[in-house]
């Protein structure tokens, strides 16, 4: 099926091509994979990961990275696609996936971008604000703050200077604490300043976006993290962060935060017991549910709200929305 074009009278050629879209979002165990393979099957599309962990190798099972069965009934693009070794900012995350939904544009490919961080799909769709680079010694001064005094600190300190960005940030979220007091020291403006400065990019001109979000009430969202937990412990999460230990990273790298990561490694080292990381790992994923859920509440306005977890029967009431919104218009 050809994406579609606009129709306006007096359009050139080239100010015609309507370039859709489509984002896929919700809170961890919304089903929103299974939606986006769904969809990519019958459009065609290509999916794009959002998942801000998804983005690293080696953390398949612990991320709920689409697995090869997934993979081979629809293109997949950005899992992986970084060592846990690295940091893939929102910024560098937003430059491959823009490239990426070019190139599906140019495979006349519909892009289906899925994810649940918040933080890149509003990168993506809204522009991020260009700050000015942090000076090295207002980036050490603050990391060593952290080890010093620790996030629950740094977070109380954020609140007093920046509540806006304190209050979407998880008091242990110290790479993000960090990042935010480091921009109040090196400029003088909050984060929350510099986002609401920032403006739609040029180079997203023409795209037309088309946003699903999934939204199950928490009591069906809670026992699909847990039982998920639980099935990640079954079929290897533990191996996957031996796998990780031995790499020897710095414990401030995104990889090493991942749900469930630190949990293993004290298990790892003798701390924990695996039942006691079961019970620390489910209640930290119902904990980022709850973040993610407000933080899709209050900042995403979606075409279309679908409060229950996804099922293949959802896609006969989705598919027609996105092909009279996305597919069917005429030169």
């Amino acid at each position: 099926m050809s994406l579609p074009v606009n129709s306006d009278t007096g359009a050139t050629a080239s100010s015609q091509r309507i370039k859709p879209v489509v984002v896929i979002a919700g809170p961890t165990s919304s089903g929103k994979s299974a939606l986006a393979v769904d969809l990519a099957e019958r459009v065609p599309g290509v999916v794009i990961n959002a998942d801000s962990m998804q983005v690293y190798r080696g953390l398949e099972i612990l991320t709920s990275a689409p697995d090869a069965t997934m993979r081979a009934r629809a293109p997949h693009r950005l899992f992986g696609v970084f060592d846990p070794d690295k940091h893939c900012s929102a910024g560098e995350w937003r430059e491959l996936a823009v490239a990426e939904i070019r190139a599906a544009h140019e495979a006349d490919q519909l892009p289906i971008v899925v994810g649940g961080t918040g933080l890149y799909l509003r990168t993506l769709m809204a522009g991020i604000a260009q700050m000015p680079a942090i000076p090295t010694d207002v980036r050490d001064r603050v990391r060593a703050s952290l080890v010093r005094d620790g996030s629950v600190s740094l977070h109380e300190r954020l609140r007093q200077r920046d509540p806006d960005t304190a209050g979407r940030l998880s008091e242990h979220d110290s790479q993000r604490i960090c990042r935010a007091l480091e921009v109040l020291e090196a400029t003088g403006r909050t984060l929350s300043d510099w986002h609401r400065d920032g403006a739609r990019p040029a180079d997203l001109g023409g795209l037309k976006f088309l946003t699903i979000l999934l939204m199950p009430p928490r009591d069906e969202l809670y026992p699909a993290c847990d039982a998920r937990f639980s099935q990640m412990l079954e079929i290897g999460a533990l191996e996957e962060v031996r796998c990780l230990a031995a790499l020897d990273l710095d414990p401030a790298l995104p990889a090493m935060k991942a749900l469930g990561v630190p949990h293993l490694l004290d298990h790892l080292k003798g701390d924990l017991t695996l039942e006691e990381v079961r019970r620390l790992g489910q209640q930290a994923t119902r904990r980022y549910v709850k973040r993610q859920v407000t933080w899709f509440t209050r900042q995403i306005v979606a075409d279309i709200v679908i409060e229950k977890k996804y099922n293949e029967r959802e896609m006969a009431k989705i598919f027609p929305y996105i092909s009279n919104s996305l597919l069917t218009c005429r030169v």
